[in-house]
């Protein structure tokens, strides 16, 4: 999703000119690569899913819409991934208990809409922060 927007972004802004203009930059190299990443999003699990993945196989044999109304959730082998990059799942996975999976989707619709973004979440996961001393 962000990779294809990048995409987008740097063909309409035309980078191609940094092949020419920084020669440790390999501008071709670069865009194969946002290539890759953008058609490498998983769609997730509720439009279809992208390529089989575990969670996706045992969703479909437990017959559940997602792995958030699985009771194995917290403990899933299959889940350890997403509850230790996006901890936000495990308050997910308590909010659908409270009020209910469909609801719990329209809460997470208008978050999106508010300007809610993953991007957020990461850069709180992964940047590092940095305090300015008063001097």
């Amino acid at each position: 999703m962000m990779a294809g927007e990048l995409k987008r972004l740097v063909d309409t802004v035309r980078y191609d000119w940094l092949n020419y203009a920084v020669k440790s930059f390999k501008f071709d190299e670069f865009r194969k690569g946002l290539e890759w990443f953008s058609a490498a999003q998983c769609p997730g699990c509720l439009n279809g899913g992208g390529a089989p993945c575990e969670n996706r196989k045992c969703v479909r044999e437990k017959n559940l819409e997602s792995c958030l109304l699985c009771a194995d959730h917290l403990t899933c082998a299959h889940t350890v991934y997403h509850r230790e990059w996006y901890p936000f799942v495990v308050d997910n996975y308590e909010r659908v208990k409270q009020v209910g999976f469909l609801k719990h989707l329209e809460e997470e619709e208008q978050r999106a809409r508010a300007g809610v973004t993953l991007m957020a979440h990461l850069e709180r996961r992964c940047c590092k922060v940095v305090k300015l001393e008063d001097q």
